[in-house]
């Protein structure tokens, strides 16, 4: 099982910037095998939502909708890990970012349909 460590969250006004890192910390050959990493956020009450993905093969990208042109998801060339930069915050992103890897091939990057999750960073965007 991949492990992985996100990190970068917190608070911040609408309008302003934060970058989340998620870095595959286990050891193992299996993390040479990740095809797909994506973020997905969940707010109380709300389902797990997709919100940015890459497919390792070629940094191919997929964003939701409500993040297009504002969100950037990165692979960390030095390290097994992506990067989400977030720009033009809102309150409604507000919730708390997971980290996710996956093998083989996805219908829907977006959909939760990964093998492995972080344990969350928490982004709290204030008006």
């Amino acid at each position: 099982q991949m492990y992985l460590v996100e990190s970068g969250g917190g608070s911040v006004q609408a309008g302003g910037s934060l970058r989340l890192s998620c870095v595959v910390a286990e050891s193992t050959h299996y993390q040479y095998s990740i095809t797909y990493m994506a973020w997905f956020r969940q707010s109380p009450g709300k389902e797990r939502e997709g919100v940015a993905s890459i497919y390792i093969g070629d940094d191919t990208t997929s964003y939701a909708d409500s993040v297009k042109g504002r969100f950037t998801i990165s692979r960390d060339s030095a390290k097994i890990g992506v990067w989400l930069e977030m720009n033009s915050l809102k309150p409604e992103d507000s919730a708390m970012y997971y980290c996710a890897s996956a093998w083989g091939l996805l219908s829907d990057p977006l959909a939760p349909d990964y093998a492995d999750w972080g344990q969350g960073t928490q982004v709290t965007v204030s008006s």
